[in-house]
Order: structure tokens, then sequence, then C-alpha cells
């Protein structure tokens, strides 16, 4: 029996050829690579257009650990995934090529260190494979993304769904943990404080200054509540007025989802989106200048049957699957 991977084939508009996907009519899901939705490594197909980056750091948490073991539990959920989505009438590996970048190794024994190697790991990986979807890691990992894509771009707007603000200060004297990515950001002139928006937000703070500094930051705020009066459409046309066309960064926290939709992460709070929500909304965002993206404080220790890894896959799906419209 040969070895050799049987990769389904594309092409590009220009006649390109794209390698895609495992074929699994050959090979079963269960005994494909390792790689996200059996896609070739970066390794394999020298460059790509958009890639898939595991950063397995979770040294930033304040709650419970775990999240460095998001990238290998999304890769393995990631194989139910298929080639075509029927939703946007999209080949997401198709019609460019996507790679699977793998991991970066950063240290987990000082935050600052490992965000000194994310910084120069993702430029790295940028130059080979274009617009990248984070895997997280814990939320720590958004402000090298940022930091990275603001080079390019200038000023990034960011669409951020979570359950928490994560513009807070610093906790226990460290000014850099996985709830100050965006405040961070914000003092180094990183983001577009008129296109950068909140999506889900809920459960208690420590008092009123929490929203009002955010404000100051720049972030308009779409609060769970909101989802049972304004609804859907009404919150999808909020953030496409927001952002209009600049480039933009959208950033999931898979606690944006509720505990029954997502337990296996650090810091769960009631009364969040479902995924038919959080879905949909990502699926409208076809008409945004999107650079780049992640996913991120999955913690596969406290999932149950990989509910939340296989929703945080079909989110990088989504987002790879805008990309290849």
């Amino acid at each position: 029996m040969s070895l050799e991977i049987p990769y389904t084939t594309g092409l590009t508009p220009d006649g390109k050829a794209v390698t895609g996907q495992v074929d699994f009519s050959r090979v079963p899901r269960f005994a494909g690579p390792g790689t996200f939705a059996g896609l070739p490594s970066l390794a394999e197909v020298g460059e790509a257009q958009a890639g898939v980056i595991g950063i397995p750091f979770d040294s930033g948490v304040t709650f419970r650990p775990g999240a460095r073991f998001g990238p290998e539990g999304i890769r393995g959920a990631s194989h139910l995934i298929r080639p075509y989505n029927v939703e946007l009438d999209s080949f997401p590996f198709a019609k460019h090529q996507v790679a699977d970048v793998g991991n970066l190794a950063v240290t987990p024994f000082g935050v600052d260190r490992a965000v000194e190697a994310m910084l120069t790991g993702l430029a790295a990986a940028r130059e080979r494979a274009g617009k990248l979807v984070i895997l997280g890691g814990d939320h720590t990992i958004a402000y090298p993304a940022l930091k990275t894509l603001a080079r390019h771009h200038g000023p990034i707007s960011v669409l951020h769904f979570d359950a928490h603000i994560d513009t807070f200060g610093p906790y226990f004297g460290a000014a850099m943990h996985h709830g100050t990515p965006f405040r961070r950001a914000a003092e180094e002139g990183l983001l577009d404080p008129e296109g950068c928006m909140h999506v889900g937000i809920r459960g208690p703070l420590y008092g009123p200054h929490d929203l009002s500094d955010d404000r100051a930051v720049g972030f308009q705020t779409v609060h769970s509540s909101e989802f049972a009066t304004t609804g859907l459409p009404g919150i999808l046309e909020q953030i496409l007025t927001r952002l209009g066309d600049r480039p933009v960064y959208v950033s999931v926290d898979i606690d944006v989802l509720d505990p029954a939709f997502a337990p296996g992460t650090g810091t769960p709070e009631p009364g969040g989106l479902a995924s038919r929500e959080l879905l949909y909304l990502l699926r409208g965002l076809a008409p945004l200048n999107l650079v780049g993206a992640d996913v991120v404080e999955v913690a596969p220790a406290y999932d149950h049957a990989d509910v939340t890894s296989l929703a945080a896959a079909h989110i990088a799906y989504e987002f790879l699957s805008l990309w290849g419209r």
C-alpha cells in the first residue's frame, strides 16, 4: 500500500493548481494527517494564500488553564469538515491555496518572551501563508497578531466576539495577560478607535469604570442580552455599519458561546450565544475587508464530546470560506 497522501486538487481563477484536502473518500477521516481539515502542510506546498496556524500558549490565563491544548483539539475536530460551504456557496480549499502552517513553539515560562516569539513567528508565517487564522491558545495571542497586521495595514479595526471585554488593566502586576490584549494594542496605536466592536459581552465586572475605560479605548458594545431584543439581522447591520471598509481583524473567544455550546473553556459565562447565532454573524461578514482572524480559549480538558472543539473548528472554517468565495 502506498504511503503517499491522496489530496484533492483544484484551480485558481487564473489557472494555477491548488492542493486541497485529503480525499476522504479514499482515506477515512480518522486515519488522515493531523492537519486542520486534512489540508496539506505549508512544508508540502511551499506557500499559500491562506493559512491556519496554532499558538499553543496559555500562560496568560487568570482562571482555568488548558488552552495550550486548543490547537490540537480544534485540528482533531476539524476532520469532519467537508470541502463545500453551503451557506456561503464557497469551496474554500479549491479556489486558492490553503495550508496548515503548524504551531508556533513559544515558551510557557514568560509572557513577554512568548509574545516576542509570537511576533517573529507570525511575521514569518504571514510572508509564506498570506492571511492567517490563528488557533489559540489564550487571548493574549491577539496582541502580537494585531501588532503584526498593523505593520502592513496601519491601525486595525477589531470585531471581538467574547463574554468579556478584554480591555482590563494589569492583574497581579502583570501588564500582559488574556484579559488585556486590546487595551495594550490601543495604547500602542494599533487599533482604529472609530472601528472597533465587542459582541456578546455579559457577566459581572469589577465596576462601572470597566465599561467607561472600554469606551475610552474606542469599542462599541453589543451585549448578549441585546440578541433577544435587536435580533440577528439588526446586530449584523450594526457590525457592518461600524466596520465599513476598514481592515478588520475578527477575534473569537469561544466563551462568547453559552457554556451549553462551549463548556471547554477557561472562563465560562452563562447567558451566551448559540452556535447558530455566531455562525450566522460570521457568514454575514462577507462585505468586510477581513485581514486576519483567530479563535481562542478552547480548553479541551473541560470539554464534553468535543463540542467546543467542533464549534471552534467550524468558526475557523467560516473564516477560510469567506476568503475563498
